[in-house]
């Protein structure tokens, strides 16, 4: 088996619930759902836009600590609690990943970890 490397964002759900923000396996690295938490576990304020920056910023500084960037990212899951906020995140994914140009995909949920999050992502990447 392949060692593991862990990436941890400092989120109290990371201790509470047992998991990693990310987890590197040989040129694998996978990223939890990444909900818009700040580094004092508050939530980030502001809309989803200002949410989905949140996320990503969280997600690429995971991949960065397991050896990777923006570019190896081959794939995106956003979670919307609200149909109407697609083109504000896909504008937000498109500064982070528009050169990568990942698979993603965009579901609307009728629920998060917190009332306020409007939006959770997860990513994977694999290194070249």
């Amino acid at each position: 088996m392949q060692a593991r490397k862990h990436a941890f964002s400092g989120s109290p759900f990371e201790e509470q619930f047992g998991f990693s923000r990310a987890i590197r396996v040989g040129d694998t690295i996978k990223v939890a759902g990444t909900g818009p938490i700040e580094d004092d576990g508050t939530s980030t304020a502001g809309g989803v836009a200002e949410q989905a920056e949140r996320c990503f910023t969280l997600i690429l500084r995971a991949i960065e600590q397991l050896g990777g960037c923006a570019d190896d990212v081959v794939r995106t899951r956003m979670f919307l609690t609200d149909f109407d906020d697609q083109g504000a995140v896909g504008e937000v994914h498109a500064r982070f990943f528009g050169e990568a140009r990942p698979a993603a995909t965009m579901v609307g949920v009728s629920w998060l970890c917190r009332k306020e999050w409007k939006i959770e992502i997860e990513a994977e990447a694999i290194l070249a």
